[in-house]
């Protein structure tokens, strides 16, 4: 029997058979254990670095989010996407990050159906000293993290 399931791609669904699922061996799953591990460490870390600055950690992805758009003020829906939200989460959380003095919120000049979010100095400061600590947590981890990376993607190469 052939059971399909679906695998998400970006916005796209893709069915897949389970059939077709290559049977992982040991190494592929301690690979990915280890992957996971240090993902989640450092994950771990951020939260509590975000805490500790007196910020939720959601705040702080929202003003790593809308501080790193490649154009300008982020819009809500960019903002959804990169914190793997929905719009109405996102502009809940942008409400207690408005009414902390994180971020400002306006529609566009251009199209007035976005609403653009950007941080506030207060907001750029916080971001500017969590992500200090980020970088010097990441030059401690990188090579862990590439090394499980590098050895996931050479068993997944295989594959293709």
């Amino acid at each position: 029997m052939t059971i399909v399931t679906s695998i998400s791609c970006y916005d796209s669904v893709v069915p897949r058979s389970i059939d077709s699922v290559p049977s992982l061996t040991d190494a592929d799953l301690q690979a990915l254990a280890e992957f996971r591990y240090r993902i989640r460490r450092f994950l771990r870390f951020s939260e509590e670095a975000a805490r500790e600055a007196g910020l939720e950690p959601q705040q702080h992805q929202l003003l790593l989010a809308a501080a790193g758009a490649a154009h300008g003020p982020a819009t809500v829906g960019a903002l959804a996407e990169r914190l793997q939200l929905r719009p109405h989460s996102v502009d809940e959380l942008i409400t207690r990050a408005e009414a902390n003095g994180l971020v400002s919120r306006h529609r566009s000049d251009e199209d007035r159906r976005y609403v653009l979010v950007e941080p506030t100095a207060e907001g750029r400061r916080a971001l500017d000293r969590l992500s200090d600590s980020h970088r010097a947590e990441l030059r401690g981890v990188a090579e862990g993290l590439v090394e499980a990376l590098t050895r996931i993607s050479g068993d997944l190469g295989a594959d293709a």
